[in-house]
């Protein structure tokens, strides 16, 4: 998975904090309502003052506190593994009994065959060079 660009990540807490504040506003209104709350109007590909929508952007994110250092922060690394674990497409045992045997084979042919190259090939072939 690709690491997500801390622009990314600004946009995504950004949309996240939106959301919950509408949710907050919202409360009790019907599920409808929620919908229609939440649309967003469409960005144009163009836009014509960059610098009047970044200070409008500026006022709207709240200031952080330095030293405010949540829990959920500690222990984000175990959570974001355990969701990891949960995308993994485990083999089945019938599987991993068959690649289990697949290297099995494997590692007894090439110790053989080594073995044999070795010792009726090579070494007499290196006795012959040797004793000239």
């Amino acid at each position: 998975m690709a690491k997500k660009s801390k622009t990314q990540r600004a946009k995504a807490s950004a949309a996240r904090q939106q959301r919950k504040a509408t949710r907050e506003e919202i409360g009790d209104q019907p599920v409808a309502e929620v919908v229609e709350a939440e649309e967003k109007p469409k960005k144009s590909l163009f836009k014509k003052s960059d610098a009047a929508d970044s200070d409008d952007e500026a006022a709207k994110k709240p200031a952080k506190k330095a030293d405010e250092k949540p829990a959920k922060k500690r222990f984000q690394f175990l959570r974001d593994v355990k969701a990891e674990m949960k995308r993994v497409t485990w083999p089945t045992r019938v599987d991993v009994l068959r690649w289990s045997g697949v290297v099995i084979v494997a590692l007894l042919f090439f110790g053989i065959f080594v073995a044999v190259l070795d010792n009726l090939i090579i070494t007499p072939v290196l006795v012959g060079i040797s004793g000239l």
